[in-house]
């Protein structure tokens, strides 16, 4: 029972939380604008735990999605399917139960938040198979990691704004930044196995591309600030998370796996620097 009780914690990735830190930041993003500061408690903590629900159920469809590639993968192989510890029925088990638990805890908030879900999970189910034939499946990633968006401003406000879509999309090209440099780190295995992903389809461009979804990203972020009216302190963010773009396209740009995976660790501080400039643009000093 122990070991499997490990397996099920490897699954969801509870020993690597830079993914679910990379989901929470945008939702946190959204609640504070939404909020027009710091939002309810009972908001923050529902969207806090089900961030973290929905991703470790996102790990286990990858898995069970990927468990046929994943062993031919040296950084994939010994995954908790793969390496035989647990079943894909369990998998699917796993990321059902997950699931519903993250849609009993959004049971107090109102229906478009609710109906909402519903879309976020499609998208959580559809993402594992574009690496399959979609050529940026970045982009559906982008998708399933930014709903927490629209969801944060539909139980805060009831709608969903101009302000809330603009952070949306720029979300999009931010996860096609960080996941085109993760997925440099297995383009060689990759390519080998038939898969479709960003750091393939932009191929020597790929540094290219990184920089301009930054760019996506930074360029929605001032549009928001200026629809959300955010003071002149949210700028203190937004450059501190701007150097570390340009940090990491330094890395990317000499393509080594350890490198382009450093990279993309590192985003869970630009994600926070942009938070730290909406929380001082909010803010009335």
């Amino acid at each position: 029972m122990r070991d499997r009780i490990v397996a099920y914690a490897y699954l969801i990735r509870l020993d690597k939380p830079i993914g679910t830190l990379l989901l929470l930041w945008p939702t946190l993003w959204a609640l504070w604008l939404a909020s027009g500061g710091f939002p309810e408690w009972h908001l923050l903590i529902i969207f806090t735990l089900g961030t973290f629900l929905m991703r470790s159920a996102g790990c286990a469809i990858n898995d069970y999605a990927d468990q046929d590639f994943d062993r031919h993968v040296l950084r994939t192989k010994d995954r908790p399917i793969t390496s035989g510890k647990i079943s894909g029925k369990e998998a699917l088990m796993v990321a059902g139960t997950l699931a519903l638990i993250a849609f009993l805890l959004i049971q107090p908030l109102n229906a478009l938040t609710k109906e909402l879900s519903f879309f976020a999970l499609a998208v959580a189910i559809l993402y594992p198979f574009t690496k399959r034939f979609f050529a940026i499946p970045q982009a559906v990633l982008g998708i399933a990691f930014g709903f927490g968006i629209p969801m944060a401003y539909a139980a805060v406000l009831d709608f969903i704004p101009l302000e809330a879509w603009v952070l949306f999309v720029g979300n999009i090209f931010w996860a096609i930044a960080y996941d085109t440099a993760y997925a440099m780190v297995d383009r060689d295995d990759d390519l080998r196995l038939g898969l479709r992903t960003s750091a393939i389809t932009f191929g020597r461009f790929d540094v290219i591309a990184i920089a301009l979804s930054y760019g996506v990203l930074f360029l929605s972020q001032v549009w928001v600030a200026h629809l959300a009216n955010l003071s002149n302190y949210f700028w203190l963010g937004w450059c501190l998370a701007l150097a570390c773009a340009i940090y990491h396209l330094k890395l990317v740009s000499t393509r080594k796996r350890e490198e382009c995976f450093k990279a993309f660790r590192h985003n869970n501080w630009l994600g926070g620097f942009l938070f730290l400039g909406i929380l001082l643009g909010l803010a009335r000093f």
